[in-house]
């Protein structure tokens, strides 16, 4: 434990852990919205069924990145200031898409029938630039935010990557919830996004232990090769085998209909999880340590008394609509 902690405080650690929850879940959360929302620009049909599967679901989703931003301001306000810093064009960026798609989502459904065509490319267009723009502050953080030209060239890379990924998790969320054409549609999606996902990961899995040596060691050094070669061995046996399912799908049985979307959770986890390992104890990469950035342990303790009371009334909220909303995905009406 105290290899674990450093030998100081637990608070930090804890926050760092509250904090990766939440973003882990946004990705996988929001990941699928934004996804539908790239993949509807992909057609010209479907669009009101698509949009009908997550329009219970993304206020919500978008929640986690709230409290994970917040979390970050509050419990490390000095690494807020470098990490926000670096990153400040693409952020503004970030906001701006989710602006677009939010403003997007509600009035395509109100205006007149010519006019909607415009909202649904904004909606189309919101999706994507978020997308992109997080998987460039990715590709940045991993690099420690150094701008070269190798660098941006790799961060939009995995900004390709990442739209690619949340594409095939919104593929494997419209198998799920919906039938027919659309959910045939829907595979043949999700064969194109699987691949171009996994190129993106194979970018950063190659990229993250080459920029630090303390990484490198973290994964290469015995005995914890023995212990993370499953990582990978399992993340490549996972996407190998959504190829195989995806190729019996659809099917008049609905069966499997769960495994992509199930499987690309499963991906997202393996992935998050060995970045979280690559990079702690270490809020900036390489950079500033958990406990270096973090705010007093007086400080840190009132707001972990507060995120123990609200985590909790976040998930039992987005559990029951979720549950309220289950099955397959009706036509969108507003009434």
């Amino acid at each position: 434990m105290d290899a674990f902690f450093g030998g100081e405080s637990w608070l930090p650690v804890a926050f760092v852990g509250l904090m990766g929850v939440s973003i882990l879940l946004y990705v996988i959360l929001d990941g699928y919205d934004l996804g539908v929302g790239i993949l509807s620009g992909l057609t010209n049909q479907h669009k009101d069924r698509m949009i009908a599967s997550i329009g219970p679901f993304w206020d919500a989703n978008e929640t986690w990145l709230v409290l994970a931003v917040g979390l970050l301001l509050v419990a490390f306000p000095f690494a807020q200031g470098v990490i926000l810093g670096a990153l400040y064009l693409p952020v503004a960026v970030m906001l701006l898409g989710l602006i677009l798609r939010g403003v997007a989502f509600d009035f395509r459904a109100k205006v007149a029938p010519e006019q909607k065509v415009w909202w649904d490319r904004a909606f189309f267009g919101g999706s994507l630039l978020t997308a992109l723009s997080q998987g460039y502050m990715l590709g940045l953080y991993i690099l420690g935010f150094e701008r070269t030209l190798v660098n941006v060239a790799f961060a939009g890379l995995v900004a390709v990557g990442l739209a690619a990924a949340y594409a095939f998790i919104g593929a494997g969320w419209l198998i799920l919830r919906s039938e027919g054409r659309l959910q045939a549609r829907a595979v043949r999606w999700a064969k194109v996004s699987l691949w171009l996902s996994a190129i993106g990961l194979a970018a950063v899995s190659i990229a993250t232990p080459l920029v630090s040596e303390r990484i490198f060691e973290k994964w290469f050094a015995m005995p914890y090769l023995l212990m993370l070669a499953p990582i990978p061995l399992i993340t490549g046996a996972l996407i190998i085998a959504l190829h195989h399912v995806l190729k019996v799908l659809p099917n008049h049985t609905d069966q499997l209909s769960w495994a992509p979307f199930s499987g690309a959770i499963a991906v997202v986890f393996l992935a998050f999880y060995g970045l979280a390992y690559s990079f702690y104890p270490y809020v900036v990469p390489e950079q500033m340590t958990v406990w270096e950035a973090a705010a007093a342990d007086e400080s840190l303790m009132i707001m972990f008394i507060g995120a123990c009371i609200v985590l909790p009334l976040i998930g039992l909220y987005t559990s029951f609509i979720y549950r309220i909303f289950s099955g397959k995905t009706q036509d969108l009406r507003y009434y």
